[in-house]
C-alpha cells in the first residue's frame, strides 16, 4: 500500500451559516491538497456547528427555540446542494473529504459524517448511534446500518463521532471489518481525549485521526440568540486534533487553541504488521467464548418521513 497524506482540520465553523460555513471547507479544502492531503477530516457537526447551547440553554426558553430553528434550517438534506457542493469540493481537489454535518431527515436532525470520494461521490454516511446528555434535544438516534468499514484504494476506513468512541461495541464492530484508518471527529476537548485516541489505535492497530473545532465565543455572531450564554474570551473548543499510529504513538499534533491542519504521512499496511501480536478480532479475540452481534438493519426511526418510508408504509 503506498503511503497516503492524512489531515484533521482543525478551524471553527461559521456558526449556524451554511453556505459561509460550506465556503470555509472549500478554502481549507484547497490548503489540504497543496500539501498533498488525500484524505481530510472534519470535526463533528461542522456543518454548520456544534448546538453547544444544549449544555447551557433551559430547554424552554426563547433563545433555545429560536437557537434550534436556526440550528435546522443550516442542517444538510441528502441528496441535495449542500451534499453535491461538498461533492464538487473532493473531486476539484482530488481527496477523500470526511466531515462532519447536522443531516436533516424530515423534522429530525443527526449528527452525520459524511464520506466523499476524490470522484465526489457520496461513499458513506454514519449517523451517531448515541447522542449524549443535552444532545438528545436536538439529534436523533442513528441505528447498526451505517456501522461499516470502507475498502478504498486507499486503505480500509472507519470511524465513529465523538463519545461513540467510548463505547467498546461499536469500535469492537469496526475492528471486525478490519480497520486501517479510523476517524474519530469530535467536540471533546477535554485533557483525556488525545489519551483515548491512543487507546483506540494501540486497542485496534490503527491509524486514529482526531478532529475537533477550535472556536472561542468571539468566533459567535453578535446577534446570535442567547449570545450572553457564552462569555467573552471563553474556549468553546480548544481543538486537541492529533494524529496517532498503530500501537499508540502521536505522530502529528496535538493542536491547541488555534486553527490549523495536523497532518501526517502513513502508510497504512502498518496497521496490518501490527496485528501479528495483538489482533482484537482476529486470533487474540477468543470467538469461542466472546462475540459480537451488530444489527444492521435501519430502524424506522431513522427513515420515518422519508418518500421511502411513505411508500413502503402504503404498500
Amino acid at each position: 500500500m503506498p503511503e497516503l497524506v492524512v489531515a484533521a482540520a482543525q478551524a471553527a465553523p461559521v456558526f449556524l451559516d451554511k453556505d459561509a460555513t460550506l465556503a470555509k471547507v472549500e478554502k481549507l479544502a484547497q490548503e489540504a491538497a497543496a500539501q498533498g492531503v488525500g484524505l481530510l477530516l472534519f470535526p463533528e457537526s461542522f456543518v454548520a456547528g456544534y448546538p453547544d447551547w444544549v449544555w447551557r440553554a433551559k430547554p424552554w426558553d426563547d433563545a433555545s427555540d429560536a437557537l434550534y430553528a436556526a440550528f435546522v434550517e443550516s442542517a444538510v438534506v441528502l441528496p441535495g446542494p449542500d451534499a453535491d457542493r461538498l461533492g464538487e469540493i473532493a473531486r476539484a481537489v482530488g481527496l477523500w473529504l470526511v466531515i462532519g454535518a447536522n443531516e436533516r431527515v424530515g423534522s429530525t436532525i443527526y449528527n452525520s459524517l459524511l464520506w466523499f470520494a476524490p470522484d465526489g461521490t457520496l461513499a458513506h454516511r454514519h449517523r451517531k448511534l448515541m447522542p449524549t446528555g443535552g444532545e438528545r434535544l436536538v439529534w436523533g438516534y442513528g441505528d447498526g446500518s451505517t456501522l461499516t468499514v470502507l475498502d478504498t484504494e486507499v486503505g480500509r476506513l472507519g470511524g465513529l463521532i465523538c463519545w461513540e468512541n467510548y463505547m467498546p461495541l461499536a469500535r469492537a464492530a469496526l475492528y471486525a471489518q478490519g480497520v486501517e484508518v479510523y476517524l474519530a471527529p469530535t467536540w471533546d476537548n477535554s485533557d483525556t481525549w488525545v489519551g483515548t485516541l491512543q487507546h483506540i489505535a494501540k486497542e485496534g492497530r490503527c491509524f486514529v485521526i482526531g478532529a475537533c473545532q477550535s472556536m472561542r465565543a468571539e468566533d459567535l455572531p453578535d446577534d446570535l440568540p442567547g449570545r450572553a450564554l457564552w462569555g467573552e474570551g471563553e474556549w468553546l473548543a480548544r481543538g486537541l486534533s492529533t494524529i496517532v499510529a498503530p500501537g499508540g504513538t502521536v505522530i502529528a499534533g496535538p493542536l491547541v487553541e488555534e486553527e490549523g491542519l495536523v497532518v501526517a504521512t502513513i502508510d497504512t499496511s502498518a496497521s496490518v504488521r501490527s496485528r501479528g501480536k495483538f489482533d482484537p478480532t482476529g486470533h487474540y479475540s477468543r470467538p469461542d467464548v466472546l462475540r459480537l452481534h451488530v444489527d444492521t438493519t435501519p430502524t424506522a426511526a431513522v427513515t420515518f418521513g422519508t418518500p421511502e418510508s411513505i411508500e413502503s408504509t402504503e404498500t
